[in-house]
């Protein structure tokens, strides 16, 4: 133990010396001061007993030490410091004589110097002044360019030189005032600049609407001068072309007894510039001043706003087309408002086109092409909506000659035209209309004027007054001696001369139409042929049917057809004559006159059928006969000899008409007399018939029988016209010779007597004697005759019926 005892106190030793090294260690790093102190701190307290204790005797130690270091110093260094204040305590006295003597030396310094001072602070201000004054002149000479360019600004925008403002506002901007953008005036010029651009660029766009309104109320000016020019060329141009070739042959042709030459159809206001003096030629420049359009574009492309400017001017011109192209409601009533409505839209598209060659691309060729295409459609459908309305042919022959100006005036300026030609013939047509509408009612009053009666010529001078207004050619008729008449009515000259009248109306709408002779034949012959199947073929029918209308008219209608028919061939002469085309060239239209007239007269032949028929009627209406009478009067009925002297009467009318219709009336006139008897016989109201009533019956056909057989109308072969009455004739002489057997053996033979008696129709008539026989001879049954006779009734009913039934079962 003792030797562990004394091996562990060198062990404590050490640890205490270790622990010394540390303190020492610590307290040196506080002393140098060096932060932070948190490390050098921790290592005090480790896990040694007492080293708090420990480590602040150690510090109490150092500080000691220190605290004698600075005592030594103190005690060294005192004795100096006491020496310094003693010296620094005698300097005093001698400081305070020096103070006072500076003092003294610099108020007799400053009081000597105050004038000198004043002079040179006066100095330098006046050379301050100089230097100020030099550098404002300097300055002044920078602004003045800027102040007289911005005075010349205003000047040239108060001058309206809006052009020049511009080129001065770019000078300004980009050479003068950067010289002197530090002044506050020249700044506020600067922010000026685009307040002026603006400005002008409104006045100049005011300027623009200004000249956009004008032209809008002038344009109608302006086309009318444009229309009437191309008028004046196209007028030109075939003078001269005449007067180059001289073989060419004037087309002249005689209208209402006089000649008239044909020029350029119906004049127009504009042919009255070739008869005045020579004038001045205008253009649109002269007419319009297309300054501020210029002025506008310039400006506009100056300030870069080109596009802008373009976009805009367009769109108001749109929107002008669209007004100009909008007619006034009742624009058809007269030529004045096809005129205005044509001058106008002339005028739009001139001023276009002088827009389009004078400026660079304010307005395209395409833009152009698109807008005239746009209006060409929309006139083309006013146009068509328009003349539909127009019923005078003289105004849309005006219309025409406007479309041909107008088109003419367009075509000058580059503008296709074609669907303006094209919409002619839609316009042609409806001339035709209109032409036919007016003829029809000229016609109309030729036929009521008319008194269908031979026109009588006393003289050679009347009769040349005629046939020069129909080409009539009768032998016979040339042979009479004066006075005399002419087989045709005064309706037939009169209506040769108004289809003349009517083709020369036709051929004036054919004129300026650019087309061929060939052409121009074809519309002629078509519109003729309008003219003839249509209207007068209409007015005849029409005429035909009025119930005034008698026999003796119709009559005359025949004749005059007839004749009207010969003269067509001269009416395609005619045309020939005007056109120079030869009827024989192929493809030629030909006249239907002749199945015009024809038709008009087979219509009235039938009419003629139809009337006498129903006069034959009206006569038979008037028959009274006793159908219950037991002898007949032995003379003919008053009405049927009335008849007859009618018929007689009315068939020598017809010797003037030709000979197969005087024929076929007469014989149709027969035919209805017989049925219309036979019909009588076996109507159902009449129930009973007499034996008497037979036989006066009898007399009445007899006397027709002898009207057939007097021929009252020449041509017929011999007996034929009887043959209307074979039937009635038969079947009267069956029931008057009462020879029933001979009928019934001989029924079916092509030889039999009685081969056109009907089974149906002796049945029907002989019931109605049986009944008559019943009813009149009560006594009858008493009799053996009549008992003999009753039975033989009966028994041939009873055959007859057979046969009826047997026909019946066959069919």
């Amino acid at each position: 133990m003792a030797m562990a005892g004394s091996a562990a106190q060198p062990d404590i030793a050490a640890d205490e010396k270790a622990a010394d090294k540390i303190y020492e260690k610590v307290c040196a790093e506080i002393e140098t001061l060096e932060l932070p102190l948190g490390t050098t701190l921790s290592s005090v307290y480790d896990d040694q007993p007492n080293a708090h204790q420990r480590f602040m005797e150690k510090l109490d130690a150092r500080i000691r030490n220190h605290d004698r270091e600075i005592e030594k110093m103190c005690n060294f260094h005192h004795q100096g410091f006491v020496e310094a204040i003693n010296e620094l305590l005698k300097v005093r006295a001698d400081a305070e004589k020096l103070k006072v003597q500076v003092t003294d030396t610099n108020r007799r310094l400053q009081d000597a110097g105050k004038e000198v001072i004043a002079k040179t602070e006066e100095s330098i201000r006046c050379r301050i002044q100089q230097r100020n004054i030099a550098t404002v002149i300097d300055k002044l000479q920078l602004c003045l360019p800027v102040l007289e360019m911005y005075s010349k600004l205003k000047e040239q925008i108060s001058g309206k030189r809006y052009y020049s403002a511009l080129k001065t506002m770019e000078q300004l901007e980009h050479i003068y005032l950067p010289k002197v953008s530090q002044y506050r005036f020249c700044q506020l010029m600067g922010e000026n600049l685009p307040k002026l651009r603006e400005e002008i660029k409104e006045i100049s766009m005011s300027g623009l609407k200004d000249f956009l309104e004008s032209i809008r109320k002038h344009s109608d000016k302006i086309g009318e001068t444009a229309m009437r020019q191309a008028q004046q060329q196209k007028t030109f141009q075939v003078a001269l072309h005449k007067k180059t070739n001289m073989n060419i042959k004037k087309n002249k042709y005689i209208l209402n007894g006089h000649i008239s030459e044909d020029k350029n159809g119906v004049k127009s206001k504009y042919d009255a510039a070739d008869e005045e003096t020579d004038e001045e030629v205008l253009n649109v420049q002269d007419l319009v001043d297309f300054s501020p359009v210029y002025r506008c574009l310039h400006i506009y492309s100056i300030l870069g706003d080109k596009e802008v400017f373009e976009n805009y001017y367009r769109k108001q011109r749109r929107k002008q087309a669209r007004l100009v192209l909008q007619p006034q409601s009742n624009m058809h009533e007269t030529v004045e408002g096809y005129r205005k409505y044509f001058s106008q839209i002339a005028g739009f598209f001139v001023v276009e086109d002088h827009i389009l060659h004078v400026t660079q691309g304010l307005v395209t060729g395409t833009y152009t092409t698109e807008l005239w295409n746009m209006a060409q459609s929309k006139i083309i459908a006013v146009l068509r909506t328009h003349s539909s309305y127009c019923t005078d042919p003289d105004l849309v022959l005006e219309l025409k000659n406007l479309i041909v100006v107008f088109a003419d005036t367009l075509q000058s300026f580059g503008f296709p035209v074609t669907r303006l030609f094209d919409l002619l013939f839609e316009v042609r047509d409806r001339y035709n209309e209109t032409l036919l509408k007016k003829w029809a009612g000229i016609f109309r009053t030729i036929f009521e004027a008319d008194n269908y009666s031979p026109i009588p010529v006393a003289n050679e001078e009347e009769y040349r007054n005629v046939i020069s207004k129909f080409p009539f050619q009768d032998t016979e008729t040339d042979k009479k001696p004066f006075p005399k008449k002419l087989p045709i009515s005064q309706s037939v000259p009169q209506i040769y001369s108004q289809v003349k009248e009517f083709i020369y109306a036709s051929l004036k709408f054919s004129e300026s139409l650019h087309r061929s002779s060939t052409e121009i034949d074809d519309m002629l012959r078509k519109s003729t042929n309008l003219l003839l199947t249509r209207t007068l073929s209409g007015n005849l029918q029409n005429v035909i049917k009025k119930p005034h209308i008698g026999l003796t008219e119709l009559v005359q209608i025949i004749i005059n057809t007839t004749h009207l028919e010969q003269a067509c061939k001269y009416l395609e002469e005619f045309i020939t004559n005007i056109t120079n085309i030869s009827p024989e060239t192929v493809h030629t239209t030909r006249l239907y006159g002749l199945s015009t007239f024809k038709d008009a007269r087979h219509s009235a032949e039938e009419e003629i059928y139809t009337k006498l028929n129903q006069k034959i009627d009206e006569f038979i209406q008037l028959a009274d006969y006793d159908w219950t009478m037991s002898e007949p009067d032995g003379r003919a009925s008053g009405y049927l000899m009335d008849l007859i002297n009618f018929l007689r009467s009315t068939f020598q009318v017809f010797t003037n008409l030709p000979g197969k219709v005087a024929q076929t009336a007469c014989m149709s006139a027969c035919k209805h007399l017989s049925t219309s008897l036979t019909q009588m016989l076996l109507d159902s109201d009449l129930k009973q018939i007499s034996m008497g009533a037979i036989q006066q019956f009898n007399l009445d056909v007899i006397q027709c029988e002898l009207f057939a057989s007097s021929d009252p109308v020449p041509g017929f072969q011999e007996d034929t016209l009887q043959l209307a009455f074979i039937d009635l004739r038969q079947l009267l002489d069956l029931f008057m010779v009462w020879d029933w057997s001979t009928y019934l053996a001989d029924y079916g033979q092509p030889t039999s007597k009685y081969l056109r008696v009907n089974p149906s129709t002796a049945l029907i008539l002989l019931e109605k004697m049986k009944d008559s026989s019943k009813k009149n001879n009560i006594f009858s049954q008493f009799r053996k005759n009549d008992r003999d006779k009753q039975k033989l009734m009966e028994t041939v009913v009873k055959q007859l019926r057979s046969l009826v039934n047997g026909m019946s079962q066959h069919s």
